[in-house]
């Protein structure tokens, strides 16, 4: 479901020109429709297209001795995260352009049924990969568990509309150990990507997890996307004993089977034509 919002009739053209902080936030809803059941878990991803994650200069903005909980660097963030490493001479938490531009749109999912909305229950804990959550990112260490003492003396990024201690209210999913802050972290190879929201687990093995009907989609729109000529949508998927349905493997060894193929028979050719010349040179007297 594509909800960047270019096109007139869309319901979050509106929205088009949104801020990072707008406050209130921009909000539209669009309805689709499922024409066949989600027998499984079901998996929310947000996708994003012409944004390059994979820029050198933004892959090294980021300091992951601050990410793990080292107090120093917290305080003394490295000089890689430069021009977002300090904001009114305070140390920016989590600093670097990575984090400063994490995805901010909050997306729920409600299923039609009689003109009657029924929120589905989107499960924002499991998404990030568990070496990230529990071991590469965690929190300052200090006396007690309070996180807005924890980050005294920082700031918030400058896109940002609150600070990394109040991402969540839950405290195992806050400040850097927040799964969402942690899936945005680990950048993106190409420039159309997508990354895991929700998860939508199946309740019992008698109804299907989404069943074929009418959705709406309610967008808190914050995140712009329109000055760099980005799209935005959302994905739902499933997965087999074969993982995710996505084509780029398929696609990547066909193109590099076709290509070693081709270049097989250039060389045949040449060696049959040219290979078998007598190299041995005749010297006269």
């Amino acid at each position: 479901i594509d909800y960047t919002g270019t096109e007139p009739s869309s319901p979050c053209n509106k929205c088009l020109n949104v801020s990072w902080d707008s406050s209130p936030p921009c909000t539209c809803t669009i309805n689709f429709t499922l024409e066949h059941s989600f027998e499984s878990n079901v998996f929310m991803y947000y996708g994003l297209s012409n944004f390059y994650q994979n820029h050198r200069r933004y892959v090294k903005s980021r300091d992951d001795s601050q990410l793990n909980g080292d107090n120093s660097s917290l305080l003394n963030p490295s000089k890689e995260c430069e021009p977002y490493r300090t904001n009114e001479d305070k140390p920016i938490a989590p600093c670097g352009a990575i984090a400063n531009s994490m995805f901010n749109d909050t997306l729920e999912l409600y299923r039609i049924d009689n003109d009657t909305r029924t929120p589905i229950t989107l499960i924002k804990k499991g998404i990030a990969w568990w070496t990230d959550k529990n071991v590469k990112f965690r929190n300052p260490t200090g006396d007690g568990n309070n996180l807005t003492a924890l980050f005294q003396g920082t700031t918030k990024p400058v896109n940002w509309p609150k600070p990394v201690y109040m991402l969540d209210s839950e405290p195992d999913n806050n400040g850097f150990i927040n799964e969402d802050f942690i899936v945005w972290m680990r950048t993106a190879a190409l420039p159309t990507f997508r990354k895991l929201y929700r998860l939508i687990e199946r309740k019992n093995n008698f109804q299907p997890t989404l069943q074929a009907g009418k959705y709406s989609l309610d967008i808190a729109y914050n995140y712009p996307v329109h000055s760099f000529d980005g799209r935005k949508r959302m994905i739902l998927s499933t997965i087999s004993w074969m993982g995710g349905k996505n084509p780029f493997l398929g696609i990547a060894y066909i193109t590099v089977g076709s290509i070693c193929f081709f270049l097989g028979v250039v060389l045949l050719f040449i060696h049959h034509k040219y290979g078998n010349r007598n190299t041995s040179a005749d010297i006269p007297n």
